[in-house]
């Protein structure tokens, strides 16, 4: 299976939105607890620093956005977000996004990529930013909410670039 890692096109919004907010209902990985809809998704997808999309045979499977983690002296910083559509997880697609990010975020000047709040429960992110070389910094206890009400520890994480 042949992934291609790519800038996102309008005509992909409507299968990055739906991606996205699946992520968000699932409710262990993106802070939002409302999802995107079809006149807010297109503003946000376009004012990251960089968006991509995977790609298997001219199907968009999953996403990530690049932005600075915060402005001014830490500018230098970026964070990104990364979503895969259930039903192609375990192909290694969340592997090419973050691997074509960390390149993305280096072309665009940024000198590390920061995650400030992986769920602990997010085993398979947690696995796979380990994989690839990111840093743990420490835990947050209790830093997330989950659906049911309940908090769970966040992570952070940084990769130098």
């Amino acid at each position: 299976m042949e992934i291609t890692i790519r800038g996102y096109a309008d005509s992909d919004i409507e299968t990055m939105t739906h991606i996205w907010n699946e992520v968000v209902s699932e409710g262990i990985a993106f802070p939002q607890i409302e999802g995107l809809t079809a006149s807010t998704a297109k503003a946000f997808f376009a004012s990251q620093s960089f968006t991509g999309v995977a790609v298997v045979k001219d199907e968009v499977l999953g996403l990530y956005i690049l932005h600075p983690n915060n402005i001014g002296r830490c500018g230098h910083i970026a964070n990104a977000s990364f979503a895969v559509i259930s039903s192609a997880r375990g192909l290694h697609i969340g592997e090419k996004l973050v691997s074509h990010c960390l390149e993305q975020a280096r072309k665009i000047g940024f000198q590390l990529l920061q995650f400030n709040a992986v769920v602990r429960i997010n085993f398979s992110a947690i696995h796979l930013y380990e994989k690839l070389g990111f840093i743990r910094l420490g835990m947050i206890p209790k830093g997330f909410l989950l659906k049911d009400g309940t908090y769970e520890d966040i992570i952070l994480f940084y990769h130098t670039l």
